[in-house]
């Protein structure tokens, strides 16, 4: 009997944190990666070298495979045309993935689904971005519509003279040489949050309680899980959100949905507003691999091979994820020794990246009944992989 294989397009962290739970169910995964070294070519046996633009590399890559799903959301969709062509499933498919792939294309179509989302507009040159900074009091933040990841093609447009960086983007959105923009309000939010839901191509779906992200530069630091001091009736409008979303674009396989958490000026339940969408795993979600009954990895393998899914909830009270975003070590496995020895209940994952500043190179789970405490450890682990001293 011919176990079933999963083919994913990308070699990074997220396809390596597949292949346990992969491996435990029995599954095949076979990886497009981009380098022979990469992330989760070390992990996965099955992986050749590609690139998701390559059609031949794509193609090869599902040769008898069951499904193809993805790491990223950066494939063009004239290769899974093709890969459709060849009659094997895409999960989550091109038809859905565009709206991960074009912020104003999901902009339209959440605003059509009647999904609360911050004002927007697109934004074709200089002159558009002034009238929209007009009607929106004059602060926005303006994005490219595509590529943007990680802060990323994300800028901050205050009174005064457009950032450098903007007006570039604008000129070249003008002359057709750059990607198109939009520009949206700058909500003030109160914090941020992020909620994961799996749906299935039949149409089940879980939901994972909703979490606290705490960003750093515009990258994912920390994440709370459960959100602290979340008001009953802002989960319930997060995980309803979650569901349309997914159910409105018909998704498979995980979907990660970002939120802006915005106070009530009465006085009542803060309401949330849809900041970002990832079709895929997600680093708010990383937090499920220790934290939930079923992570977010085996999750997504069982959603995309229409499997029943498995249960989402929590193990302990809390779970705090602290991503390790660069190092003064030469490798972080130097402090594994010190990590483990200070604190048995520190769940590392290491991604087996070089090192470089900022980059994500792993993160660390720590699960418990008191969230200071909880909070703390995580923190003191990640310190102790950067090479420092953690704070008393």
């Amino acid at each position: 009997m011919t176990p079933p294989i999963v083919a994913v397009v990308g070699g990074g962290q997220l396809a390596r944190m597949m292949a346990g739970p992969a491996t435990a169910l029995g599954l095949h995964l076979r990886v497009l990666a981009e380098a022979a070294d990469g992330s989760a070519a070390q992990a996965v046996a099955d992986a050749p070298v590609g690139a998701a633009s390559d059609v031949g590399a794509v193609l090869g890559l599902v040769d008898g495979a069951d499904v193809l799903t993805f790491e990223h959301e950066h494939v063009p969709a004239h290769v899974l045309e093709a890969v459709e062509t060849r009659g094997v499933p895409v999960h989550p498919g091109p038809a859905a993935l565009l709206h991960a792939q074009d912020k104003a294309v999901m902009r339209r179509r959440l605003t059509d689904l009647g999904v609360p989302c911050p004002r927007w507009a697109p934004v074709g040159d200089t002159a558009d971005l002034e009238r929209f900074r007009a009607a929106v009091g004059g602060r926005a933040v303006v994005k490219t519509t595509r590529g943007g990841y990680d802060g990323k093609g994300v800028r901050v447009v205050d009174d005064g003279v457009l950032p450098d960086d903007v007006a570039a983007w604008c000129a070249a959105a003008a002359d057709g040489t750059g990607p198109a923009l939009l520009a949206e309000e700058l909500v003030p939010f109160t914090r941020e949050l992020a909620v994961l839901v799996a749906r299935t191509p039949s149409g089940r779906s879980v939901v994972w309680p909703v979490v606290e992200s705490v960003q750093q530069d515009g990258v994912c630091a920390e994440v709370v899980a459960p959100a602290p001091a979340l008001h009953p009736q802002t989960a319930a409008q997060a995980e309803g959100i979650a569901r349309a979303v997914a159910d409105g674009l018909g998704v498979t396989g995980v979907l990660a949905v970002e939120l802006f958490e915005v106070a009530d000026p009465a006085g009542g339940a803060p309401h949330v507003l849809v900041n970002e969408l990832a079709m895929r795993p997600h680093n708010s979600g990383h937090w499920t691999i220790d934290g939930s009954v079923t992570s977010q990895f085996e999750q997504h393998l069982r959603a995309v091979l229409d499997l029943p899914l498995g249960d989402v909830a929590p193990v302990a009270r809390w779970t705090v994820m602290v991503n390790l975003l660069g190092s003064a070590l030469d490798d972080p496995t130097e402090a594994l020794r010190e990590v483990l020895g200070a604190d048995p209940g520190a769940k590392v994952h290491l991604y087996g990246k070089t090192v470089r500043p900022g980059r994500k190179l792993g993160h660390v789970n720590v699960s418990g009944d008191d969230l200071d405490d909880v909070r703390a450890r995580a923190r003191a682990a990640v310190a102790r992989l950067r090479g420092e001293t953690p704070e008393d």
